[in-house]
C-alpha cells in the first residue's frame, strides 16, 4: 500500500522545512509513504528547497496557475507514480502531520474513499467572527447541494483513494474544494469526515485578497459547477418560477375579460403572454442542458479508463494488464493464426469458419 502525501505550493520556503518535517515516517497499514510537491511558479525558490530537502517528486509550473490547476498536476502526477492513497495538504503548514495517520483510516477499512479534515472551524482562535459565519454558511449549503455530511468544506486537508482521484476532474479555476465535493456527492462516491487539528497561523491566505473577494468567487464557482452536474434541476426551477410570474398577469387579464372590461388591460396579458414563452425557453434549455449533461457523463468514462491506463504506465513503465485477461491469451491467438485466411477460398473460410476471438469482445 503506497501512500504520497501531495503538496500544491507557492512561495512556501519559509514554511515548507517544518511542513515536511511534520509529516509522518510510518503509518499501520501503509507499507511506502513518499511526498510529492507542485511548485505554482514560485520566486522564492520553493522547488529547489524541496529538492535539498529529499521531497520524491518535485514538479514545476513555469507560471502561477492557480490552487485549482496545481491540484490537478498533483493528482495525476501522484497516480502516475502509483498511489493507492492520496493525502493532500498545504504548504503553510497549517494541517498537523500528524493527523494524516487519522485521516486515511476509513481508506484502509474501507468504509470510503474520500476523506475530509474537519478543522472545527468555530473554535479556530485567528477566524474572524466573520469569516467563522462565513465558513458555517457555506459548509451548510454545500451539504444540502452536494448531500454529503461535511462539517468543513473548504478544508484542503483530505484524503483520497486510487479510485476516487481517478474520477474526480477538477474544471474550476478558482479552488477544488468545493468542487470536490458536489463531484463526490453526484457520483456517488463514498465520502466521510475526521476531526484534524491545525497549526497556528504562519501567513495570510493567498487565494483571496477580502471577504468580499472571496464571497463572489465562491458563490460563482458553487453556482456553475452545480449548474454542471444538475442542469435539469437548476433550468427546470427557474423555468418554473418565471412561468408562475408570467400566469398572475395572464390570470388577471382572464378575471377582467370574463368580466367584459378586458379593454384597457392588454398590457398584462402582453407582460404575460411574454414571460410563460420565456419561462418555456428555460425549461427547454434544461432538458438541452441535460442531454449534454450525459454525453458528459460518457466523456468521463472514457477519461477515467485513459486515466487508469495513464497512471498505470506511468507507475510500471508499461501498462498493467490484469492477470485474468492473460489466461489463455497464447491459446487463442494461435488459433487466430490457424483461422486466419491465407487461400484463394479466403473469403468463404472466414464466412464459415468459427472465429476464435468473438466472446471476448473480438469482432
Amino acid at each position: 500500500m503506497k501512500l504520497i502525501i501531495q503538496i500544491p505550493c507557492f512561495n512556501e520556503a519559509e514554511t515548507l522545512a517544518q511542513t515536511l518535517a511534520d509529516l509522518p515516517r510510518s503509518i499501520d497499514g501503509i507499507d511506502t509513504i513518499e511526498t510529492l510537491i507542485v511548485d505554482d511558479g514560485s520566486t522564492d525558490g520553493t522547488a529547489e528547497l524541496a529538492r535539498r530537502l529529499g521531497v520524491d517528486y518535485v514538479i514545476r509550473h513555469r507560471g502561477n496557475r492557480g490552487l485549482a490547476k496545481t491540484f490537478s498536476t498533483a493528482l495525476d502526477a501522484s497516480l502516475g507514480h502509483g498511489a493507492d492513497i492520496i493525502v493532500n495538504t498545504d504548504g503553510d503548514n497549517q494541517y498537523r502531520g500528524a493527523d494524516i495517520a487519522a485521516l486515511v483510516q476509513p481508506i484502509l477499512r474501507g468504509e470510503a474513499d474520500l476523506v475530509v479534515g474537519d478543522r472545527g472551524t468555530g473554535s479556530i482562535s485567528h477566524f474572524s467572527p466573520t469569516k467563522r459565519l462565513l465558513q458555517a454558511l457555506g459548509s451548510f449549503v454545500v451539504r444540502r447541494l452536494s448531500s454529503l455530511d461535511i462539517p468543513d468544506a473548504v478544508s484542503g486537508f483530505r484524503a483520497m483513494s486510487r479510485e476516487a482521484a481517478l474520477r474526480i476532474n477538477i474544471v474550476s479555476n478558482f479552488s477544488y474544494t468545493v468542487e470536490m465535493l458536489l463531484q463526490a456527492g453526484d457520483k456517488r462516491i463514498a465520502t466521510t469526515s475526521v476531526p484534524v487539528s491545525t497549526n497556528p497561523k504562519t501567513r495570510d491566505s493567498r487565494l483571496f485578497r477580502s471577504i468580499p473577494q472571496f464571497i463572489h468567487r465562491s458563490a460563482s464557482t458553487l453556482i456553475r459547477v452545480y449548474t454542471m452536474y444538475k442542469p435539469l434541476r437548476i433550468f427546470l426551477g427557474v423555468g418554473a418560477a418565471v412561468t408562475l410570474v408570467g400566469a398572475a398577469p395572464m390570470l388577471r387579464f382572464l378575471l377582467f375579460a370574463l368580466r367584459g372590461e378586458s379593454d384597457g388591460h392588454i398590457q398584462s396579458l402582453v407582460i404575460g403572454s411574454s414571460l410563460l414563452v420565456v419561462g418555456s425557453l428555460v425549461m427547454a434549455l434544461g432538458v438541452m442542458a441535460d442531454l449534454i449533461r450525459g454525453n458528459r457523463v460518457m466523456l468521463e468514462q472514457v477519461l477515467l479508463k485513459m486515466r487508469d491506463m495513464e497512471a498505470r504506465q506511468g507507475a510500471s513503465g508499461a501498462i498493467r494488464i490484469p492477470r485474468g485477461e492473460l489466461d489463455g491469451l497464447h491459446d487463442r491467438l494461435q488459433q487466430a493464426i490457424q483461422y486466419w485466411p491465407t487461400t484463394e477460398d479466403a473469403g468463404e473460410k472466414a464466412d464459415t469458419a468459427p472465429n476464435p476471438l468473438r466472446g471476448r469482445g473480438g469482432a
